[in-house]
């Protein structure tokens, strides 16, 4: 997740039940789970009238289930894995009760952006990790615990079924395409951009080319995925590119800043 000195700086070991509690409950860790809900629940308070009772209430429903598991100090639990797989169902329900309840207008779609580059960054985390981080040693590659890590891979996006269905065998590089390439799977980094960049239109009103800095980052970093061949992307090293990638849609996220928000705060001064 990219929080290892923040890990650092706060704990002198590793262990099991320290890591559950950094990236799950710590108030410390501006990414942990709990402040992520709490952040959602403070900028949902600040629109409320532009959201659904139904939205507002499931968002207060994740918020103490999170905070109870805080105060229940779950981390400690031997096996806390229900906990979590309840705040991933209540996620998924939130995304539901959003897309069934709320007018298709600009806010909707700037939701929608957030939550597909938010998707598209932590589809290529969770790759690299396997890749760069778990990488087995060259006697290992094709053997019983690289295709077990790659299809908890697959099984943490949510991708197993849907990648069975397309090649069957389990293979790095297909996995690969599928996750970074496949124009139909919603949590491939690909898909995520061309639904990112199709919003992006219905609030820009275009349909060709680029008004702005953010059409301009978003097309050019969509395009180049669209035209990329994933033997291409092995021959550079898979790690490089996603290194590379991440870099570049952190860069979409500023210029989404620069061009709506950052303007609009400084004509409200």
């Amino acid at each position: 997740t990219g929080d290892w000195p923040l890990f650092q700086s706060l704990y002198k070991t590793v262990n099991k039940n320290r890591v559950i509690y950094f990236l799950g409950f710590d108030p410390k860790n501006p990414n942990s789970i709990y402040s992520c809900i709490g952040k959602a629940r403070e900028n949902a308070r600040a629109i409320r009238p532009e959201i659904t009772k139904e939205v507002w209430e499931q968002i207060n429903s994740i918020y103490f289930f999170v905070k109870e598991g805080l105060e229940k100090k779950l981390w400690k639990s031997s096996d806390p894995r229900m906990f979590f797989k309840k705040i991933k169902e209540d996620c998924q329900l939130l995304y539901g009760i959003f897309d069934a309840t709320i007018s298709r207008n600009d806010a909707w779609h700037f939701g929608k952006i957030g939550q597909l580059i938010e998707r598209a960054d932590k589809t290529s985390r969770v790759m690299d990790v396997k890749y760069h981080i778990l990488l087995a040693t060259p006697e290992e590659v094709g053997g019983p615990q690289d295709l077990m890590q790659w299809a908890a891979l697959l099984k943490s996006v949510s991708a197993y079924d849907m990648y069975r269905k397309k090649y069957g065998k389990l293979t790095a590089l297909n996995i690969s395409e599928f996750l970074i390439l496949d124009k139909k799977f919603p949590r491939s980094i690909l898909c995520c951009l061309i639904n990112a960049e199709h919003s992006l239109q219905e609030i820009t009103g275009s349909t060709g080319g680029f008004s702005n800095e953010a059409e301009k980052h978003l097309g050019k970093l969509k395009s180049e995925l669209e035209f990329v061949d994933i033997n291409d992307i092995f021959e550079s090293g898979l790690h490089e590119y996603l290194d590379e990638f991440q870099q570049r849609l952190n860069a979409v996220s500023i210029s989404f800043y620069n061009s709506f928000f950052a303007a609009q705060s400084q004509v409200q001064q």
